[in-house]
C-alpha cells in the first residue's frame, strides 16, 4: 500500500548532523510512491554528500541558486513549481529565523520564499505547502528566540512537524532531535489526507482484553489491535483529535493519538465511558471477553500432583458498546457508535443482529480467525439499509474507508 503516489516532494535539508535521517526519510517517501527532488544548502554538504542524496532520490540534487542547468537560470521558481510540497528535514535554528525574516541567499531558502501560498495563487497555479522539520540542541530548541519564529512561522502558514525527545549528538539529553524518519513519513502521509473529521472528537477501543485467573494466567484472545491502531491513525489523519483505549498490545502509538492502556474489560469500561463524555464519535474495535472468572485466586492456582482441575465460576462482562450506545448524549446524537463484531460462521446474520442489539447506527463485520494478527483485513458494513462487503485489503487502507463512511453519515 502505497499513500503518496502521485506526490512530488521537494526535500531541503538544511545544516545538521540528522541529516543522516534524511536519507532514510528520501527512501522512505519513494518507497510511499512520492518522487523526491533533493535540495541541499552549504550547511548541509557538510554532513552529507549531494551523491548519496541522489543515488537515493534516483534525480541531480541542486545546491546552488545559480545553478546552469535550469534554462530561465531560474530554479527557486521552478522547483517550487512543481512540488505538492516542500518539507524541510532537518530545518535548524538558522534556517527557520532566515525563514521567519524572508532572508532568501541561497537556492533552499529562496525556494520557499518563492512558493505560491494558498493566500497568492494565481490563476491555475495550485499552492504549495511548507513543512518543518526542526533539528537542534536542547538550549537552542528551548530558547525564546526559537519559540518565537515558531510561532509566527506557523502564523505565516508554514506546517510545524514537531520534535523529539532523547540523546543529543552533542552528548546532552532533552527535547529538539529530529523525528525519525517513520514519524516524519506518517506526518507527510496524513498531511496529505483529506480532512474529514477536522474538529472531532474520535474515541477507538483496540485490542482483546485480559481476565485474571491468577497472578500468572488469565482469559484473553488472538486480536492484535492492528485494526483499531489502523482507525485511530486514519481517524487523526482526517483531523480529528484521537484517543486510543488499548488492551494488552504491543503496537505502536499512532502520531499524534492520545493512548489509555488498560487491561480487563472493566478497565475499558471505565476508561470508554469517561472519554466518550466529550467525543464525537465512539469506534469499539476491541475484541472483549464476554466472560471473566468470577473470583481471581489472589495466589497462583497450583497442581499438587492429584489429577484434581480446579473448577472455575464465571461472571458476565459489562458490554461496553451498548452501555456507551445508550447514554444520553448517544440517544441525543451527540455521540456517533460504531461497532464490530468477530465471528467465525454466518457473518452477515450474526452482525446484522448484533448491531440491533448493540443499538448502533453502524456495525462492522469480520471473521474473527481470518484476520487477527494479520496486516489485512475484510468488512462488511451494516446498518439499517442492510450489508455492503467490503474486499479484502490493507488494515489501513480499511480504515481510511471506514473514516470516510462515518464521516458521510455524521453528515447526513
Amino acid at each position: 500500500m502505497q499513500s503518496l503516489i502521485g506526490k512530488h516532494i521537494v526535500l531541503g535539508l538544511t545544516g545538521g548532523i540528522a541529516c543522516y535521517k534524511a536519507a532514510e526519510l528520501c527512501r522512505a517517501l519513494i518507497k510511499e510512491g512520492a518522487t523526491v527532488q533533493v535540495v541541499m544548502t552549504e550547511g548541509a554538504e557538510q554532513f552529507i554528500t549531494p551523491v548519496t542524496m541522489q543515488a537515493l532520490s534516483t534525480r541531480t540534487v541542486y545546491t546552488s541558486q545559480w545553478d546552469a542547468r535550469e534554462e530561465n537560470n531560474m530554479p527557486h521558481i521552478n522547483l517550487s513549481r512543481e512540488a505538492d510540497a516542500i518539507l524541510i528535514a532537518p530545518a535548524s535554528a538558522d534556517f527557520m529565523a532566515k525563514l521567519l525574516h524572508g532572508r532568501a541567499d541561497d537556492l533552499l531558502s529562496l525556494m520557499c520564499l518563492a512558493r505560491p501560498r494558498e493566500d497568492s495563487v494565481q490563476g491555475g497555479a495550485k499552492p504549495v505547502p511548507l513543512l518543518i522539520a526542526p533539528a537542534m540542541n536542547r538550549e537552542m530548541w528551548s530558547h525564546p528566540a526559537t519559540q518565537r519564529n515558531l510561532q509566527q512561522l506557523a502564523t505565516d502558514g508554514a506546517h510545524l512537524l514537531g520534535v523529539g525527545s532523547g540523546f543529543q549528538a552533542c552528548g546532552e539529553t532533552g527535547d529538539g532531535r529530529m523525528l525519525e524518519s517513520a514519524e516524519l513519513l506518517e506526518e507527510v502521509i496524513a498531511f496529505f489526507q483529506p480532512k474529514l473529521l477536522a474538529g472531532k472528537h474520535v474515541v477507538v477501543t483496540a485490542g482483546p482484553t485480559y481476565e485474571a485467573i491468577d497472578p500468572v494466567r488469565g482469559i484473553t484472545n488472538l486480536s492484535s489491535g492492528k485494526m483499531g491502531f489502523a482507525i485511530a491513525r486514519a481517524a487523526r489523519e482526517a483531523g480529528a483529535e484521537v484517543t486510543l483505549i488499548a488492551g494488552p498490545v504491543h503496537v505502536p502509538t499512532p502520531r499524534g493519538v492520545t493512548r489509555i492502556d488498560v487491561k480487563s474489560a472493566q478497565n475499558m469500561l471505565v476508561a470508554g465511558t469517561e472519554s466518550a463524555q466529550n467525543a464525537h464519535i465512539f469506534i469499539a474495535c476491541a475484541a472483549v471477553a464476554d466472560w471473566r472468572p468470577a473470583n481471581a485466586a489472589e495466589q497462583k492456582i497450583k497442581k499438587d500432583g492429584s489429577g484434581k482441575t480446579p473448577e472455575l465460576a464465571f461472571v458476565e462482562n459489562p458490554d461496553i458498546l451498548a452501555t456507551i450506545a445508550k447514554s444520553g448524549r448517544a440517544k441525543k446524537g451527540e455521540l456517533y457508535c460504531v461497532g464490530f463484531a468477530a465471528e467465525s460462521e454466518d457473518l452477515e446474520a450474526n452482525a446484522k443482529a448484533k448491531r440491533i442489539r448493540k443499538g448502533v447506527p453502524l456495525l462492522v463485520g469480520n471473521i474473527g480467525p481470518s484476520t487477527f494478527g494479520q496486516d489485512d483485513n475484510a468488512f462488511l458494513l451494516v446498518d439499517e439499509k442492510g450489508a455492503k462487503q467490503i474486499e479484502r485489503a490493507p488494515k489501513l487502507q480499511l480504515a481510511r474507508l471506514l473514516v470516510a463512511e462515518i464521516a458521510a453519515r455524521i453528515q447526513l
